[in-house]
């Protein structure tokens, strides 16, 4: 019976603790949660907008708030090359394939990421091209000396390629609470789900987040063509090359000299 009512009065005094209240919280939204990608699709522009919700009852912070708006596309598995010259020839040698890459991240800020916390907290939220968790397989042959290298290698392709970016002081602070950012999205953007991760820093302390999901799809002729591709192959191979023939044939007789 000792045991019982000592079970009760536990779990009533857990019931009864005070839960300590969450100094703000974050609201955020986006312009638009679809995106889709027609034949004369040039790119777009997807503008995240929020506000810091303060619980009233907490004294405020000393000093503004850092925020970090992360856009990151549907992770992929990447095998990065190094290229040696082998008589005369440049021909490829080691590689290194990294696991749950994004193909997609974009990361937009009020300051430069080394400005707004430590490098543990940015690794762990993924916060700066830097600070992205690339994962590479456990059998890797690459040594170990040479593993950032291809890590560098692989960033600096992607920065050329415009995937990847950082958008330092481009988050906006329209009033003490309400912030707004502008992100872009070229017309090579890959298709699938995104999502869109804002972070409320404080002198490097992580006070609050939260996820918003963004589409990127194909539709009308080029979501067909994507979807024949990717579910018949085979037969997808075979219309391309009666078309190219057809096409070739036409040419030639349009083009034909008397």
């Amino acid at each position: 019976m000792s045991g019982r009512w000592f079970f009760l009065v536990a779990s009533l005094a857990l019931a009864l603790r005070p839960v300590p209240a969450t100094a703000e919280e974050l609201v955020t939204s986006l312009s638009s949660s679809e995106v889709l990608i027609e034949s004369n699709f040039t790119g777009a522009q997807i503008v995240i907008f929020g506000q810091v919700d303060r619980d009233k009852q907490t004294v405020s912070r000393p000093g503004p708030y850092d925020l970090a708006v992360v856009l990151r596309g549907p992770d992929q598995i990447v095998t990065t090359r190094r290229k040696d010259r082998l008589l005369g020839l440049w021909v490829n040698r080691e590689a290194e394939t990294f696991y749950e890459v994004p193909s997609f991240y974009v990361m937009s800020s009020t300051r430069p990421p080394t400005e707004m916390g430590h490098r543990n907290m940015l690794e762990k939220y993924g916060i700066g091209i830097n600070y992205l968790n690339l994962p590479i397989s456990p059998q890797s042959e690459v040594q170990v000396s040479e593993r950032d290298d291809f890590r560098d290698a692989f960033l600096r392709l992607r920065r050329k390629q415009g995937v990847y970016s950082e958008q330092a002081g481009k988050v906006d602070f329209l009033t003490e609470s309400l912030f707004r950012t502008t992100i872009s999205l070229p017309a090579t953007t890959p298709v699938g789900v995104y999502s869109v991760d804002t972070f409320l820093l404080h002198e490097g302390a992580m006070l609050a987040s939260q996820t918003k999901a963004l589409t990127v799809a194909k539709t009308g002729f080029e979501q067909a063509a994507f979807d024949l591709a990717h579910q018949r192959p085979a037969l997808y191979g075979i219309l391309a090359v009666i078309t190219a023939v057809f096409t070739g044939w036409l040419a030639g007789v349009i083009f034909r000299k008397d």
